[in-house]
């Protein structure tokens, strides 16, 4: 994701965004602190790192491929926002420019398919499979 923001600043020429630090400070009760980088990357990378094994323990469990981490994805969008606009550092998404809505978005499904591509990957899924379940359709008799 890191990277990803990195090549899309150097087209956009969007500056880097201090929410991540800002939210660390307040919920470490320094809300009158200035963010600096080492706190932006604590929060950024921290967030991160917890939420890549929550993917973990998803994979572990039966949640993979492109739907687990389409799930996952909502998780992390989840994840920031509660903490962004619960500190009162953030604002809601749909009062965002478009635009930023549309990178937050990019930036969000580039760490959750990614991160779902290396858990899966890593971890084994669970020992059984689901049982396989017969269709229906609409008008016959299951």
């Amino acid at each position: 994701m890191t990277l990803a923001e990195k090549i899309e600043q150097l087209f956009t020429k969007r500056p880097n965004s201090y929410v991540p630090a800002h939210t660390l400070n307040t919920l470490l009760g320094k809300s009158g602190k200035p963010a600096d980088d080492a706190t932006n990357w604590a929060m950024h990378w921290g967030q991160g790192i917890l939420l890549g094994a929550v993917r973990g323990i998803m994979a572990n469990n039966g949640f993979r491929g492109p739907v687990g981490s389409f799930l996952f994805m909502n998780l992390r969008l989840l994840n920031d926002q509660t903490l962004e606009n619960a500190t009162g550092v953030g604002a809601l998404p749909w009062t965002w420019p478009k635009d930023e809505q549309a990178i937050d978005l990019i930036h969000k499904g580039i760490y959750a398919f990614v991160t779902g591509a290396v858990a899966d990957a890593l971890i084994d899924g669970p020992v059984a499979e689901p049982l396989l379940r017969k269709g229906w359709t609409v008008g016959e008799k299951a």
